[in-house]
């Protein structure tokens, strides 16, 4: 038996159960890759090159090339096409900084819409199991009701599970809290 085998057998999951939700797991994700223009993906993949260490050294390498080709050029007689205090490089090192920004911004938007997309999902999910969990725990009280053999009595805190928490309510206690928890923190600090 193999170790994802043991965990989804340890977890109470079937084989079966976990594949289905690798696989839906990759199916949004080819979604999402599908669903991305090509142009995007060529900007994803031009990100993912510049924030690596080899691109950062190769721009150090080019910019030190530069600068000691142009200040050395008139010693040796080579033709200097960037005199200091090396304008162009400068311009072009602008340039650069603008393009890869703006890339970088790309990039990041479309990861951000992705990220609200799966905390959607999650929501979702949530929610939903949270339903679930709700109709069992009231299941299970009608089944320890109609047992003859176990004591009847009341349960409050299976009582409030029972009930269907409303996820706006939740929100609204949430957004209080915050809130409350702000103002103490504003209250705090001015009377430091």
């Amino acid at each position: 038996m193999t170790n994802s085998q043991s965990t989804a057998n340890s977890s109470g999951l079937s084989n079966e159960q976990v594949a289905t939700n690798i696989e839906a797991i990759v199916a949004l994700h080819a979604s999402s890759v599908r669903s991305t223009p090509r142009h995007q993906r060529i900007i994803e993949a031009f990100t993912r090159n510049i924030g690596r260490p080899l691109f950062l050294y190769l721009m150090l390498g080019a910019v030190a090339s530069w600068i000691v080709y142009n200040g050395a050029a008139p010693a040796h007689r080579w033709p200097q096409f960037d005199r200091p205090p090396f304008e162009w490089l400068q311009g072009a090192v602008s340039l650069s900084a603008l393009i890869v920004t703006t890339m970088v911004l790309f990039t990041q938007n479309r990861q951000a819409a992705l990220a609200e997309q799966r905390s959607h999902l999650d929501i979702q999910v949530n929610l939903l199991a949270e339903q679930k969990i709700t109709k069992l725990i009231v299941l299970v009280e009608e089944l320890r009701k109609d047992l003859p053999n176990v004591r009847n009595r009341r349960d409050p805190e299976a009582e409030l599970m029972a009930q269907n928490t409303d996820p706006l309510s939740v929100v609204e206690e949430l957004k209080r809290n915050l809130e409350n928890a702000e103002t103490l923190d504003e209250n705090s600090s001015g009377a430091n």
